[in-house]
């Protein structure tokens, strides 16, 4: 990089992430205000709370505001440089629009690379702390998934359980079933089913009654504590909140495959959590693209006007990446196109923007 492109490359990574860095110290202590009633009342100790909460919460505040605290400090040190008339002394000098904007996307892609590092990677191994931590000092993350619990585990393979105790890890009134076409050919009933703390197998069902089927010939076996191996996981039979949030990319994909094949509700939840993990990053450019030709241009209204103008356009991204979201959750929207709709829309305007900014 030449001289140029280092001073506006330290600008733009300077200013993010003191602005940043501004908004973490303004959240932990809104959080702090806001949850200290629960830490006394569960007596969380204080060495926990700041080491287990608020520190493993510092990259995951980052990444949730990363493209928005992006695209403010292009706008907010790019409107400064236009009013001081450094971007028209820039221009000016023979180097083009195009080639100012090269350490802007240097910096961009800096950032979005911390992002995706963030997103996929750091953030799913910090929230095993920090969830562990909520779940035990603040608000229970597992819910009971109610009675009459059915699940495909495999192909014509079906399990059925009435009820699951989350804490002891039982579930009761088991039924397994396994066809070839439409022809019953095994079915296992069990009154209580129980994580195997041996870890030889999966599970153990007692008592049981086994039925296997072959045409016209049934055999019957009974008896108790059979020990068995079943693709069935005890987060299967009941709910935790966001679980997602505890895993990296790879294993978020492979958990969707795995909930499609056991039919589980809820799976558009989390491919758009895995479609966001994409386009979060993605939108850091497109966003640093439409701040840089917001502002390069040196109006009356200086910085305020660029930041007013800058904020709205922020929000407004925020706006429909709700509203998008929210149709793909519902079934109405694929959760892929639901997630990169906001950033197709912006990139349009910062097309528009582009051609129209000072060259």
């Amino acid at each position: 990089m030449k001289k140029l492109d280092l001073y506006i490359f330290k600008k733009f990574i300077g200013t993010f992430f003191f602005a940043i860095s501004m908004l973490i110290v303004i959240v932990i202590i809104f959080d702090l205000s806001e949850n200290l009633n629960s830490f006394l009342k569960h007596d969380a100790p204080w060495q926990r709370v700041l080491v287990d909460y608020y520190i493993t919460s510092i990259p995951y505040y980052i990444n949730l505001f990363i493209h928005l605290f992006a695209f403010i400090a292009v706008v907010f040190f790019t409107s400064k440089m236009a009013s001081h008339t450094e971007v028209v002394a820039i221009l000016s000098s023979g180097i083009s629009f195009w080639r100012f904007l090269y350490p802007y996307i240097l910096a961009a892609v800096t950032i979005m690379v911390m992002s995706l590092y963030f997103g996929n990677f750091l953030i799913p191994k910090t929230n095993e702390i920090r969830r562990r931590f909520k779940d035990e000092y603040m608000e229970r993350l597992t819910h009971s998934a109610g009675r009459d619990i059915h699940i495909q585990v495999g192909k014509d393979e079906y399990v059925y359980v009435e009820s699951y105790n989350i804490s002891k890890e039982y579930g009761y009134k088991f039924s397994w079933e396994k066809y070839e076409g439409s022809e019953l050919k095994f079915k296992a009933l069990s009154d209580v089913l129980y994580k195997d703390t041996t870890g030889t197998f999966d599970w153990r069902l007692d008592p049981y009654a086994i039925r296997y089927i072959d045409g016209d010939d049934e055999r019957l076996v009974q008896g108790r504590n059979l020990d068995t191996v079943l693709n069935l996981l005890p987060t299967d039979l009941y709910k935790m909140k966001e679980d997602f949030e505890e895993m990296n990319y790879f294993e978020l994909r492979a958990h969707i495959a795995e909930m499609k094949q056991k039919g589980a509700e809820g799976v558009k939840a989390y491919e758009v959590e895995m479609h966001r993990r994409m386009a979060d990053p993605a939108a850091i450019i497109i966003l640093t693209l439409i701040g840089a030709a917001l502002s390069s241009r040196k109006v009356r209204g200086g910085i305020g006007l660029h930041l007013g103008i800058g904020i709205t356009i922020a929000f407004s991204y925020i706006l429909f990446m709700q509203i998008s979201k929210s149709f793909a959750i519902s079934g109405s929207l694929s959760p892929a196109l639901a997630v990169w709709i906001p950033n197709m829309i912006f990139c349009v305007l910062g097309v528009y923007l582009l051609r129209k900014a000072p060259k």
